[in-house]
């Protein structure tokens, strides 16, 4: 079991944007959710705990190994996703990861083509091992890119907004990748997509500003909300006033009309009619409510 500690890690970039404002958390083995809105700070913190940039203050631990002062031990048992995986486009799947394990030094070319073999097979892309990459769906190269995130045994899986442009039926493919994956390392799963978190991790952190908003399993933070969400829906023209006279959580297009979802202690009336709370009303209680702290 590993223990990644989060202290206090705070970075303000060179334009004045505070990316990281005093973030704190503490991770274990499985699956961890880190949800919020695009420029929330999520790359930023990704992008740190991958050594890919320094921190201005604050700390953070992989077990034993202090990430900001020991990046090169760190990134011996890291697997990074990053948002955008680049990948050689006219090589196979298979001298791809070929040449990522070169790279991260499994240098006995027996163990290396066993290994690939393995991690192509557990990605399910064996049979499309000679096939080049360039050819290749978006989920295909998702899967690549786990497959080499999964190079070296890594104890800290990073998968950076690893669903966005997929497919509905790549995307579950992917969920069912990375659930079996999480059952062994931690895995961070940074993400703007609801979904992505409500299916997969049992903990989860939303992020907004810098900030964490929340913290805690993505239940607790349903149930705590249950009884106090209503929704109506109210004409185009009425938003303003509404919105002057409600804690609006979100609204969306309904049939060309606006389906508003509202926060109260007590029933509003006036036509609304409460509903079951669920975490995409979580995630906008917190990035578009500020009173609505749950």
């Amino acid at each position: 079991m590993s223990t990644l500690k989060i202290s206090n890690l705070s970075k303000t970039y060179a334009n004045g944007v505070k990316a990281l404002d005093d973030v704190s958390l503490e991770l274990e083995n499985g699956m961890f959710g880190l949800l919020g809105p695009n420029g929330a700070g999520k790359s930023s913190l990704m992008r740190t705990l991958a050594t890919l940039q320094e921190a201005d203050s604050g700390s953070a631990s992989l077990d034993d190994i202090d990430i900001l002062k020991q990046p090169a031990d760190l990134r011996k048992v890291l697997g990074y996703l990053p948002q955008e995986f680049g990948v050689y486009p006219r090589i196979t799947a298979e001298q791809l990861l070929n040449h990522i394990a070169v790279l991260k030094g499994i240098t006995n070319p027996k163990e290396r083509k066993l290994l690939v073999r393995y991690l192509l097979d557990k990605v399910n892309l064996f049979d499309k091992r000679n096939k080049s990459v360039k050819g290749f769906s978006g989920g295909m190269k998702q899967r690549v890119g786990i497959a080499q995130a999964l190079i070296g045994n890594p104890k800290l899986i990073i998968v950076d907004e690893p669903t966005a442009g997929l497919d509905p039926g790549e995307r579950n493919r992917f969920y069912n990748l990375l659930a079996d994956v999480g059952k062994e390392v931690i895995v961070i799963l940074s993400t703007h997509i609801v979904d992505d978190v409500r299916e997969l991790c049992t903990k989860m952190a939303i992020m907004n500003f810098g900030e964490i908003v929340y913290q805690g399993s993505p239940q607790s933070a349903i149930d705590n909300l249950g009884g106090k969400v209503f929704q109506k829906i109210v004409e185009r023209d009425q938003l303003n006033d509404y919105a002057a006279d409600y804690k609006i959580i979100s609204n969306k297009m309904v049939g060309g009309q606006p389906l508003i979802h509202v926060y109260s202690e007590d029933h509003p009336q006036n036509g609304f009619e409460q509903v079951t709370p669920n975490l995409e009303d979580v995630f906008f209680s917190k990035i578009n409510t500020a009173n609505v702290l749950v």
